[in-house]
């Protein structure tokens, strides 16, 4: 009897351990969000709607209006920001040619994508971030290059949200390396973030993350006139494009038809958001885009990168894609004067908090099992530690499987541990963490016998 007694306080102690999951907030990182300010957003946008029309296949000569001139202008910003970077920030803007579509490229036409890369400080991590918002606007007719198209949320909010993150972020140093976008070509077909994707494909950049960000600055609803500016849409993909049959098999097997890397990355989002950002919540939407709709991400999704979209909570159809009128007292238009900049910093902190914690994190641990050898009640997770540097611990995420995210974190610094559930009713994943609760994108695990 002592002897079970003795061996029941001996596992209890031991739970007891990796049970204790050490929440730790970056004070750099607080100070970052503190650095996030509504007014600066606002004057970007502004800016940005002085171009008149943003439209991809309009004016590239004009130095004040126009894509071309937005391109110039966008860029010139990038290169101040770089200048307080010590090196690490450079700019381009990345030229290519589409071919005339006969649908909404008319003829072969120059598109360019202006990016800022902030280069990772470790040579020994190729790890890339992207987050991207789209620079061309339009209105009602998606082939008039000429009418003013302000373009205010769709999508100055995100160019602006990119802009502000590059200023602030690339006057700090990060392991991993990160883009900052403004995409052309998205209202003509995705134009500028298919070029990206495939360009990053073809040179085998290390994506662990792309964050799109398309109209976030909107709380106000059309119709509904419901109001919200305290919950942002986080839209990721159920089963991967570029799924082969054995991770078709390996899904079926273990039933994590609802835990896609862009799914895991999307459950990341909001644990980070709501750790670091005060009044914003991530609603998890659990489809690649809005019904029959698409965005920037998409591209990268169906190359086989991690991918999502943040978007408003309530979209305002009176703004999007429309000619600037009034009809029976509505004013339609996407116009500055209608945005909510406080929900627009909310959700650019959103996106500084997860990718400064990402870019700072350690890898991600490798070999992710669980044992399924013999039956039990209890679940053995093992893994290998990432090729990184020394690894402070480990988080192991549970949730019941009907769960739509994480509801517990064990902390241990292990590579192999037991818990006290069960395998049948729980999903399970691992993530590298270091001192400061940067942590990795969790791993789901595989059966290993």
């Amino acid at each position: 009897m002592k002897k079970n007694i003795f061996y029941f306080v001996f596992i209890f102690l031991s739970f007891y351990q990796i049970a204790i999951s050490q929440v730790a907030e970056d004070p750099e990182i607080k100070k970052m969000i503190s650095e996030v300010k509504a007014e600066n957003l606002e004057a970007t946008v502004r800016k940005l709607v002085t171009f008149g029309t943003r439209h991809t296949l309009s004016d590239t000569k004009s130095k004040a209006k126009g894509i071309g001139a937005a391109q110039q202008w966008v860029k010139s910003e990038f290169d101040k920001y770089a200048l307080e970077s010590g090196g690490r920030l450079t700019s381009t803007i990345d030229y290519f040619t589409v071919k005339a579509d006969g649908k909404r490229i008319k003829a072969d036409s120059q598109l360019g994508n202006v990016m800022a890369t902030l280069k990772g400080t470790n040579p020994n991590d190729n790890r890339v971030l992207i987050i991207s918002g789209h620079l061309d606007s339009r209105v009602s007719d998606v082939m008039n290059v000429t009418s003013d198209a302000p373009g205010a949320n769709d999508d100055g909010s995100g160019v602006a949200a990119v802009m502000e993150l590059a200023k602030i972020m690339s006057k700090r140093s990060f392991s991993a390396t990160i883009i900052f976008v403004a995409v052309t070509g998205e209202e003509q077909g995705l134009y500028g973030s298919r070029h990206l994707a495939e360009l990053a494909k073809a040179s085998n950049w290390n994506i662990i993350a792309m964050l799109n960000n398309d109209m976030i600055g909107n709380s106000l609803s059309s119709e509904t006139n419901l109001r919200d500016n305290t919950q942002v849409r986080v839209f990721s993909e159920t089963i991967p494009f570029l799924e082969t049959e054995e991770e078709a098999k390996m899904r079926k097997a273990t039933n994590r038809d609802n835990d896609s890397p862009s799914r895991l990355l999307a459950r990341y989002i909001k644990t980070v958001t709501e750790q670091y950002v005060d009044q914003l919540s991530v609603k998890l939407v659990y489809r690649n885009d809005r019904f029959l709709r698409g965005g920037d991400h998409t591209p990268f999704s169906q190359n086989g990168f991690t991918a999502v979209r943040f978007c408003e909570m309530n979209e305002n159809f009176d703004r999007q894609h429309q000619d600037l009128r009034t009809e029976n007292n509505t004013k339609f238009g996407d116009l500055p004067e209608f945005m909510d900049f406080d929900y627009l910093r909310k959700n650019t902190c959103a996106n500084l908090a997860v990718l400064a914690n990402l870019a700072w994190s350690p890898k991600a641990p490798i070999n992710v099992g669980i044992e399924v050898k013999n039956l039990s009640n209890s679940s053995t997770l093992i893994w290998n530690a990432p090729d990184d540097k020394p690894q402070f611990g480990y988080h192991i995420l549970m949730r019941e499987t009907s769960s739509p995210y994480w509801e517990k974190t064990f902390f241990t610094k292990d590579t192999k541990t037991e818990i006290p559930y069960s395998k049948d009713n729980y999903f399970f994943a691992v993530q590298t963490v270091d001192a400061l609760g940067h942590s990795s994108l969790p791993v789901f695990p595989i059966p290993i016998r």
